[in-house]
């Protein structure tokens, strides 16, 4: 889904582009090609310039011209006013983004940080031609600056996260453009044929970083000296994908109502997340347009959400009631009125009431399952209803929570939860294995800090016993979950 205010004609150009980026990425990757419920597809914001993406963003976004917000059921991803140019640098972020995106729901397992960047470089590179012709691995011009100037990034520190992160200090250096560089030659150097996925099987077998990529490039300090030899070449491959390669999907174009139009900056910036002083402000102006257009049910879904934001549960109920009244499809409404029935049940004192409770809001959710099968919402709400009852979850909750990490393998604190569950119920080689991902990811803060702490429990834990894990002397980092940006 993408929303913007551009032309038709050039909202069906980019729309194509992306149809067809995605479809290339499949056929370069050998990927099944799959299609993925609605609720678990990126929608795109056009938001506007690049100074209404930073203002957005908020702090430390100055060099911020676009990014990425991954999220079980809501990923998103701001933008400036749609380009088709392939010098456009906001076109050039989404599609790094949305190659992270791509990569990450392929495969549970951790990906390199330079295997992730580099990957992201190359397909974003991307060239679209009116005819319909693609070419991906275009020299990655952008980073000739940093490849010729900035610090340079050994090869044991491009492929040892460990060593990288010691010298990381240095400021301004060249890993991203090493990172594109190496997965570039990899691709299509012919003397290097196979390594890459030779690399990446010995990766997913348990072998650590150093020992893998000796085991599939050989010597790396050869490695090192080809990739100077490879930068030099004046030129270099790339792959050309005609109209007959690729897939377009059907592009459908509807204008949004009178309402929406006028509701859509605050649903952006509901999407975008608000703290409490935000949301105060902004379920104000969601009132005030709902009272204006009482009969769009997607104006009072939007209302919901605000209500919800701002701490109003039986006001977003109220609202979602009345949008599900007119549109009992509408999957934002159930979202938010489980939401708001879910935070009731929190809330309320113990006993049957609160019991009670937790019933009607899984009820809710129940009616989401029905209109969205692979929403993961329902899914993960259903699991944590047992956990935070003091419950153990049934057999069909930690399926149900299996299943919605499998469709969004991009939510990285869905995947800690996952692994929490799986060293509870005595599963610690599996959880070792899937926290990797977490303790790997650059992008965690907190998070990464926090699936540290547990990878360092499930070390010490015997396989077949459940491990519960003592959180009470755990020392959090100081430190937000910081987006993916360009």
């Amino acid at each position: 889904m993408i929303y913007s205010q551009s032309s038709e004609r050039t909202l069906r150009r980019f729309s194509e582009n992306l149809e067809r980026y995605h479809s290339a990425m499949e056929l370069l990757t050998n990927t099944q090609p799959s299609i993925p419920s609605p609720s678990n597809r990126v929608t795109i914001y056009d938001v506007g310039d690049e100074d209404e993406v930073q203002d957005l963003y908020g702090a430390g976004a100055q060099f911020i011209v676009g990014y990425y917000r991954p999220a079980a059921g809501n990923t998103v991803a701001f933008v400036p006013d749609l380009r088709t140019s392939s010098t456009s640098r906001s076109q050039g972020v989404l599609l790094h983004e949305y190659a992270h995106h791509f990569m990450i729901s392929k495969s549970s397992r951790a990906m390199p940080r330079w295997l992730s960047e580099g990957g992201a470089e190359f397909f974003a590179s991307a060239e679209f031609k009116n005819s319909g012709e693609l070419s991906i691995g275009r020299p990655a011009n952008h980073r000739a600056y940093e490849l010729m100037r900035a610090a340079q990034v050994s090869i044991e520190e491009l492929l040892d996260e460990e060593k990288y992160r010691s010298k990381e200090h240095r400021g301004f250096d060249a890993f991203y453009g090493r990172s594109w560089l190496l997965y570039h030659m990899l691709t299509f150097d012919d003397a290097r044929r196979g390594q890459l996925a030779a690399y990446w099987s010995a990766l997913a077998q348990g072998m650590a970083a150093l020992p893998a990529a000796q085991h599939a490039f050989g010597s790396l300090e050869q490695l090192d000296k080809d990739l100077d030899s490879y930068l030099r070449k004046r030129r270099m491959k790339t792959f050309f994908l005609n109209s007959e390669m690729t897939r377009v999907g059907p592009i459908t174009i509807r204008t949004l109502s009178e309402g929406m139009d006028e509701m859509m900056p605050l649903h952006i910036r509901s999407r975008n997340g608000v703290d409490d002083e935000a949301a105060a402000e902004l379920v104000e102006d969601a009132r005030r347009i709902a009272a204006e257009y009482p009969g769009d049910p997607g104006v009072l879904s939007a209302l919901a959400e605000a209500e919800f934001d701002a701490g109003f549960d039986d006001a977003a109920i109220a609202a979602a009631d009345k949008a599900l009244a007119l549109d009992s499809t509408l999957v934002n409404a159930h979202v938010q009125k489980g939401y708001a029935l879910y935070r009731k049940a929190e809330n309320a004192a113990s006993g049957e009431d609160r019991a009670e409770l937790y019933n009607i809001a899984i009820a809710a959710f129940t009616a989401l399952n029905r209109i969205e099968n692979d929403h993961p919402i329902p899914l993960i709400f259903y699991y944590r209803s047992f956990e935070d009852r003091g419950l153990p979850p049934s057999e069909t909750a930690r399926h149900g929570l299996e299943r919605a990490a499998i469709l969004a393998p991009y939510d990285k604190s869905l995947w800690f939860e996952l692994v929490q569950m799986l060293a509870m119920e005595g599963k610690i080689a599996l959880a070792s294995e899937l926290v990797k991902s977490l303790t790997s990811d650059p992008h965690g803060g907190g998070l990464t800090s926090a699936a540290s702490f547990l990878a360092a429990q499930l070390d010490d834990a015997p396989e077949g016993q459940p491990l519960h894990v003592d959180w009470k002397v755990y020392v959090p980092v100081e430190e937000n979950e910081v987006p993916e940006v360009g």
